[in-house]
């Protein structure tokens, strides 16, 4: 039986947008373990369903999914981001709290 993932992708440390982060995925747990070829040091696998990559607007449709397809799935629920509203006078504020680095 396959085993998958619900969860809803982090921004990647190099980007500072929000791109692909707004749809949720729904990705399959590997079913085998993977193996270095010999020769050329390719990492492969027979496991064709770690290849698979599904994308849904809302987590209900990924677990409506995965439900009439027999999937069980796990749902990773994402993390708030937490925002510090900072302007760029205050690094040059009188009274400033914080020791200045230079």
């Amino acid at each position: 039986m396959a085993r998958a993932r619900i969860y809803k992708p982090a921004k990647t440390a190099m980007q500072s947008g929000r791109a692909k982060t707004k749809k949720w995925v729904l990705d399959f747990e590997p079913g085998s373990a993977r193996r270095v070829e010999p020769l050329m040091g390719w990492t492969s696998s027979g496991d064709m369903d770690s290849q698979v990559t599904l994308r849904f607007d809302t987590k209900e449709e990924a677990i409506a999914y995965a439900k009439k397809h027999g999937i069980e799935c796990q749902v990773f629920e994402p993390k708030t981001q937490r925002r510090s509203i900072k302007a760029y006078a205050d690094n040059f504020k009188y009274g400033r709290q914080d020791l200045w680095t230079h």
